[in-house]
């Protein structure tokens, strides 16, 4: 790919981009005031990125032959719509690559998948309190606040997943 003015560019990630990926997980993790959370190893990053059929797939950001920043996504799927999209599960770009225009790729690149492949959205979650919602806004995202996330996780998920049906 032809670098960006500021010199980033854009790539899939590779298998040895692994270990400066789960580094920036935790970075954000970090950011994001829940490093105790953040539980990722390489060896998991690397499965579920590379395995026969992923389910996860990444991009980098490339300046300088560094990696300044990723984006980990997955693909969903609109019952409105009635096609995919994909959910942007993490994007993160460390703090001295910040107005690059790293971030912008990065984002950029998902968009052009989605166009190119028919899919109608592109989601993702920000913390209220993330200054990039900004940056979001500027690109013409919407934020979608009528929704309310929820997850079941940890003992309330192992206590719903370990019942009967006779039990419901």
């Amino acid at each position: 790919m032809t670098p960006a003015p500021s010199g980033v560019t854009i790539r899939p990630a590779r298998p040895d981009d692994v270990p400066a990926v789960v580094a920036m997980v935790h970075e954000l993790a970090e950011f994001e005031q829940a490093p105790e959370q953040c539980h990722l190893t390489g060896p998991q990053l690397h499965a579920a990125l590379f395995a026969p059929q992923p389910a996860l797939f990444g991009h980098v950001a490339v300046r300088e032959d560094q990696l300044v920043g990723y984006a980990l996504w997955f693909l969903n799927f609109s019952t409105w719509e009635g096609v995919h999209g994909i959910y942007l599960e993490d994007l993160y770009v460390r703090p001295a690559a910040r107005r690059t225009g790293a971030g912008r790729l990065l984002l950029t690149t998902l968009a052009r998948i989605c166009v190119e492949r028919g899919y109608q959205r592109l989601d993702w979650w920000v913390l209220h309190w993330n200054p990039a919602r900004d940056f979001y806004g500027a690109l013409g995202a919407a934020a979608m606040d009528e929704w309310i996330p929820y997850r079941l996780s940890g003992p309330a998920l192992h206590k719903l997943g370990m019942r009967e049906p006779a039990e419901w």
